[in-house]
């Protein structure tokens, strides 16, 4: 019956204390800021597993090439080991959490002699096993374990956007390196062309159909062209060194692509729901530390309560008492204590203040994160249209610009109405055109790896 009263009685005091947020799991707060009610609605929204933020890295980045040095990057960046290596250590620490619910066990055997007055030695022993084990009637362990869990979370949320910046990063410098290839092969063709422009102008001098200012003035043209290739070979090899350090690797020559394809469906950046912010790992992991702040919160309310901790200890012994018998004799002991504190109220108090305000912090960081998120989405989303918009009207410059160079070398080489600087500027117009492509088509390609981190980088 006593057994029955003390059971009903710890499960009142329980009760009592339920209304407190010592027991509680963490809950979203939507209703503290309209940015969160916003967030929070979006969640329940379910998005097509086929849409931008859940396709994986190789449905994006299709270049077989560069799909193999992603590879290698994820096997081999030291960052990404330690963002693993972090998880493990917030697995370890949630079992030791999920662990504290147990009796703690231990074997403490002892022993001795003792001789008084020249009498014969006796020997004493004891070999007792304890045992110790907390009730978590003031959910202090389970705010630890809760806390424990969020934190593991959070760590995974962090290794998977270490995974998203080093892929991302590496498709970045690798793209850069393409357009920087293609730049390079582009001036070196035009300087084969100003080359024999200047073989000719030698030629229409000689022959008198033109003077020695249009001479000097396409070698100079020449000049400034194959200047800018050494300009071009420096940065070439700054970006292999940069992507031999995402690699792990030594600085080496990595090959790229001469396909300039680029292509994606329209319907993966036609619009991007808030509910996809979600999917971003650093909005995720912001929202975890908003939880783990909680529970902390909660661990520091439950220092104002007592501790009711029940141990045990039992074991072989021959001293009983004062007295030594052999042979020895089993032995029991219980014992139960419960301790509350009194004088340590201050600095529980003050313990309590600090949590208060570390999750605060925790909440206005969440806050910040998703508005971030959402600015990130967009600027990606308008800038991967808006480059793609403009690519069509370098196309069409760029034909026309073709045919201009084309018509006026004919006028220059066959008739006196057209002069060396018409050729001259209808030239260097075309050649502007085309590099202009080229780097609009690298910013597509930036706008896109934006876009795709912007949303979190695949799942």
């Amino acid at each position: 019956m006593k057994k029955i009263l003390i059971y009903c009685g710890a499960a009142t005091l329980a009760l009592a204390f339920s209304s407190c947020h010592i027991y509680k799991k963490y809950e979203l707060p939507k209703n503290e800021s309209p940015i969160i009610e916003a967030y929070a609605d979006a969640l329940e929204f379910k998005a097509d597993s086929t849409t931008l933020p859940y396709l994986g890295w190789q449905e994006i980045f299709q270049d077989p090439i560069l799909q193999g040095y992603i590879l290698r990057a994820l096997e081999n960046n030291k960052d990404l080991d330690n963002a693993r290596l972090n998880v493990d250590i917030a697995n370890a620490q949630l079992k030791g959490a999920k662990l504290s619910y147990f009796p703690s066990l231990s074997l403490n055997p002892n022993g001795g002699a003792a001789s008084y007055a020249g009498s014969r030695m006796n020997w004493s022993y004891t070999l007792p096993a304890a045992a110790s084990w907390e009730i978590d009637i003031f959910a202090k362990i389970l705010n630890k374990k809760r806390g424990a869990k969020v934190y593991k979370e959070e760590m995974e949320d962090y290794r998977q956007a270490v995974q998203s910046q080093i892929v991302c990063g590496v498709a970045n410098v690798y793209y850069s390196l393409v357009m920087l290839h293609q730049q390079l092969d582009l001036t070196t063709r035009t300087s084969e062309i100003w080359k024999e422009q200047v073989e000719s102008m030698e030629l229409l001098k000689a022959a008198g159909r033109t003077n020695e200012a249009a001479v000097v003035q396409s070698r100079a043209n020449y000049y400034n062209i194959m200047g800018t290739i050494p300009v071009l070979e420096n940065s070439i090899n700054q970006l292999q060194n940069t992507l031999s350090l995402l690699l792990n690797d030594y600085p080496n020559e990595w090959k790229v692509t001469n396909d300039l394809t680029f292509t994606i469906p329209d319907e993966l950046i036609s619009g991007i729901p808030i509910s996809y912010l979600a999917t971003r790992p650093d909005v995720r992991a912001s929202e975890r530390a908003l939880a783990y702040a909680y529970y902390n919160t909660n661990s520091a309310r439950t220092n104002f309560y007592p501790s009711l901790v029940i141990s045990a200890q039992g074991g072989f012994t021959n001293l009983l008492g004062s007295l030594i018998k052999n042979p020895g004799e089993w032995f029991v002991q219980l014992a139960g204590s419960l301790v509350a504190p009194i004088f340590s109220r201050g600095a529980n108090i003050a313990t309590l203040e600090v949590a208060k305000a570390q999750q605060k912090q925790a909440f206005n960081n969440f806050e910040y994160a998703v508005l971030t998120a959402s600015a990130d989405v967009s600027d990606a989303l308008v800038a991967f249209n808006k480059c793609s918009e403009q690519y069509k009207y370098l196309q069409l410059q760029v034909e026309e610009l073709e045919k201009s160079v084309e018509y006026t070398n004919e006028l220059f080489m066959y008739n006196q109405t057209t002069t060396y600087l018409e050729v001259l500027t209808a030239r260097s117009s075309l050649l502007s055109a085309q590099l202009s492509e080229l780097s609009n088509w690298h910013e597509r390609a930036a706008a896109l790896i934006s876009l795709y981190q912007a949303v979190g980088g695949g799942r």
